[in-house]
């Protein structure tokens, strides 16, 4: 069993700036998809990045220019670096790491953008 714990989440002010980590207990990370979504209070969990098994990476509209995702293979860590951060920003995060085979979830991170 894999497991993913996510941290870096908390409190930042507009404008700031957090970077979320997702660490993963066993060696997953060849020909997978490495993603982190979102889940705002009475909203539905959203993609906001990913990294496919190709090597492509996209991002949600609403934060393309100001998040970059990144992964440490050597580490078995995949990073959201989260830049110039909006109250919208404001949810739990959570990173996923999935194929055909698995489909692992991280326990999530709260980030809360406010002044």
């Amino acid at each position: 069993q894999v497991h993913l714990v996510e941290s870096g989440g908390g409190l930042v002010q507009p404008g700031g700036s957090l970077r979320l980590s997702c660490a993963a207990s066993g060696s997953i990370f060849s020909n997978n998809a490495m993603a982190w979504y979102r889940q705002a209070p009475e909203k539905e969990r959203e993609l906001v990045a990913i990294i496919r098994g190709g090597g492509r990476i996209d991002y949600a509209d609403s934060v393309k220019g100001r998040f970059t995702i990144s992964t440490n293979n050597a580490k078995n860590t995949v990073y959201l670096q989260m830049n110039s951060l909006k109250p919208e920003d404001t949810a739990v995060y959570y990173c996923r790491i999935f194929n055909l085979k698995y489909d692992y979830w991280g326990q999530g991170t709260q980030v809360t953008v406010s002044s």
